[in-house]
């Protein structure tokens, strides 16, 4: 299943939230996994710098991370910026197929769908 970086960034709002109630954090996190069937978040850790927090997700496609991304977005406490991630040894083993599409074709078949048989 697809894996998403999820880079957030608290709002006024959000941040007043998190240092009144930091298990809010948490909370989240299981709403996240109940919103769209399959999903899971799978690591968080919160960071310095211009993002509070970089969460890895599990979901079944785009569509999936771009509903939960406009979905924490509309809250009005958090910004997100989310994107794609591949483990490394699938990006490594990719790179070295000679046949580019035979190889999305045989291990993602959901991304082939505009690619000729």
């Amino acid at each position: 299943m697809p894996h998403y970086l999820m880079l957030t960034k608290l709002t006024e709002r959000g941040r007043k939230t998190v240092r009144e109630h930091p298990e809010r954090v948490q909370e989240v996190n299981l709403e996240v996994e109940r919103m769209v069937q399959g999903v899971k978040v799978l690591q968080q850790w919160f960071l310095l710098g211009p993002y509070d927090f970089a969460t890895i997700i599990q979901a079944p496609d785009n569509w999936s991370a771009s509903f939960i991304a406009m979905e924490m977005g509309s809250r009005g406490t958090v910004e997100t910026i989310t994107m794609p991630a591949m483990r490394m040894e699938d990006f490594v083993t990719f790179m070295k197929a000679e046949d580019k599409a035979a190889h999305i074709r045989e291990h993602n078949p959901h991304l082939a769908l505009d690619l000729p048989a």
